[in-house]
């Protein structure tokens, strides 16, 4: 058997053991951090790449950096090329070339064999500072990239596996809590080096001819696998707009996300074209964030046993016209530009929606919102808590959307109250689910959560980015949207309402709370089961007026079952929504 002929056995032990590679790295990196944002938010991915730099296989991490590491470590072979030794390990975080935003570092790890360059081990981190003039470099209303933290170009870090000391130093000067940072750095090299270890077991094993050639085969396998599942879905084109309710910096200013979906055979194309020009605020998106999140929208529709991967995005092209919100350029601010990215696929999910009604979800909480809150305690010590929450999914044709369970592109978790409150001087006072507040539908969105935090610190400062104030999460086919989110801080004795961007001073007693956004209903709340509604009324999800306004369901006088007559009456009563339209963010508006 010559090297390259194929063997469809040996060829699915290696695919499962490269894959098991990228999880094993996903796997180091959670033992061996040292962060909240990566030990509980679980803010990172882990990547396998071949010698040429083309993903290969993604660990069982973030869906929202698919498109992301393939464009990192372009740049770093552009500005590198074959400049790269073994022992050598490159990062960067420049939005302007390879990165996403500042907080996101990319390592890298080429990996020799017999001098050949074979393959390259990738993680991406969310970082809990990286400078910048706000604790935790994420706010939502800086204006340019320059006020948002250290900004690292490519560049080699270990060299032939020599540190380079300069780095490292001026990294560990730059942030505000260098312990968090250098550590959750270790991590990501610890994962490389583990990838490094297996890879070349892995090399030992199939020889580095067919090493090289079952990765090319992987990339062709994904190729033909989704390249057929295209080909089965409608031809067409499909078109869906849905709006940001503002920057944070020009308030009450809608941001528009426009996108047109087009099949033809088995490929297909995502254009967001007009778009909204790139903003003041720092919600901006990066090209590779916009193809990541064009990428798992599609995903979502297409068959589960295809491996992520090059392959996979040779059947989709992503179409963002520079200097808009969806490929900002210089000098844009980015470091808020997740809510932009998970709003994106909402926008995608309405379009899907049009292409294939019977597999596609209303709109989610609107992505997670995120908070931080940084400062000094009395011997100058800094602290920076970083939490992105969420957890409201959209109604689905087939079922009610998920509660507490974060959104598709994020595949996050929300950080342990215990330890939250042992590492931080903060007090959660409250983390519950919101009765009522989930869009009514055959099938209702999600119920959202509200959480409370309570400064203990003399002083610090809170950062918030959320949204879906004035544009709720938008119903499908019928679905009711859902409830607004909200936020609120309590001082002295009074609450006071904020709005979904900002940037202000935590004091001792301070209590900030927010509430999610509640998922959109799928399909006419007419013909929601009764029973389901009985249930939600007896979980608490739901209230007995809200019962009878939103679905017609009217209980005996005992409220312990449903009145049939009289739902049938109520419901006769009510006006039908049509079934033949999706309910877009216009209509919610």
């Amino acid at each position: 058997m010559s090297d390259r002929s194929y063997d469809p056995i040996a060829f699915e032990l290696f695919k499962n053991a490269l894959f098991s590679i990228a999880d094993e790295m996903a796997l180091t990196v959670h033992r061996t951090t040292y962060s909240a944002v990566l030990k509980d938010n679980m803010d990172y991915s882990t990547a396998f790449c071949d010698g040429q730099g083309r993903l290969v296989a993604q660990g069982l991490t973030l869906p929202s950096h698919l498109g992301s590491i393939p464009e990192a470590l372009a740049a770093v072979i552009r500005r590198y090329g074959d400049d790269m030794a073994d022992g050598d390990i490159f990062a960067l975080n420049d939005p302007f070339e390879g990165g996403m935003h500042l907080p996101d570092i990319f390592v890298f790890r080429p990996i020799f064999v017999d001098g050949q360059r074979l393959a390259f081990a990738a993680t991406i981190c969310h970082h809990t500072d990286v400078g910048g003039r706000v604790a935790g470099s994420n706010a939502s209303d800086s204006t340019e990239i320059y006020q948002e933290g250290l900004r690292i170009a490519p560049m080699r870090i270990y060299e032939r596996g020599r540190p380079n000391e300069t780095f490292f130093l001026f990294l560990e000067r730059n942030v505000r809590v260098p312990d968090k940072v250098m550590g959750d750095l270790r991590a990501q090299l610890a994962a490389c080096t583990i990838a490094e270890r297996a890879f070349r077991e892995l090399v030992g094993q199939h020889g580095a001819e067919r090493t090289r050639f079952f990765m090319e085969e992987l990339l062709d396998y994904s190729e033909r696998l989704t390249r057929a599942a295209l080909a089965d879905l409608p031809d067409g084109e499909w078109s869906f707009e849905d709006n940001i309710d503002d920057d944070g910096v020009d308030l009450g200013k809608p941001i528009p996300l426009r996108v047109k979906v087009t099949k033809r055979g088995d490929g297909i194309t995502v254009d967001w074209t007009g778009s909204s020009p790139q903003v003041k605020g720092a919600i901006n998106s990066t090209f590779s964030f916009t193809r990541s999140a064009s990428y798992c929208a599609i995903r979502s529709v297409l068959p589960a046993g295809i491996p992520n991967n090059e392959g996979y995005f040779r059947a989709i092209e992503v179409i963002a016209p520079p200097g808009t919100i969806t490929h900002a350029v210089l000098p844009a601010a980015c470091a808020a530009r997740g809510l932009t990215g998970f709003r994106m696929v909402d926008t995608m999910f309405g379009a899907l929606a049009l292409m294939l009604p019977d597999r596609v979800g209303a709109a989610g909480d609107g992505g997670n919102t995120g908070v931080s809150i940084g400062g000094y305690d009395a011997t100058r010590r800094p602290f920076i808590y970083v939490d992105f929450t969420c957890g409201a999914w959209g109604g689905r044709p087939w079922a009610d959307g998920l509660d507490g369970n974060s959104h598709m592109f994020a595949n996050m978790a929300c950080p342990s109250i215990e330890v939250t409150e042992a590492e931080q001087p903060i007090e959660i006072l409250c983390y519950e689910l919101l009765p009522g507040r989930a869009g009514a539908g055959r099938f209702r969105g999600g119920v959202p959560f509200a959480r409370e935090y309570r400064m203990l610190e003399d002083s610090g400062v809170l950062q918030v980015r959320s949204d879906r104030r004035v544009y709720p999460p938008f119903g499908l086919y019928g679905g009711q949207p859902g409830a607004p989110s909200r936020n609120a801080i309590l001082r002295d004795g009074a609450w006071a309402e904020l709005p979904s961007k900002f940037c202000v001073e935590f004091r001792k007693g301070d209590v900030f709370r927010h509430e999610l956004a509640g998922g959109g209903g799928w399909g006419d709340p007419r013909e929601r089961d009764p029973a389901l509604v009985l249930r939600d009324l007896r979980a608490g999800l739901l209230g007995a007026e809200a019962a009878r306004r939103d679905y017609g369901v009217v209980l005996t006088p005992c409220g312990s079952a449903v009145d049939g007559a009289a739902t049938a009456a109520a419901r006769a009563a009510m006006p039908r929504r049509s079934a033949a339209i999706v309910r877009g963010a216009e209509d919610a508006a």
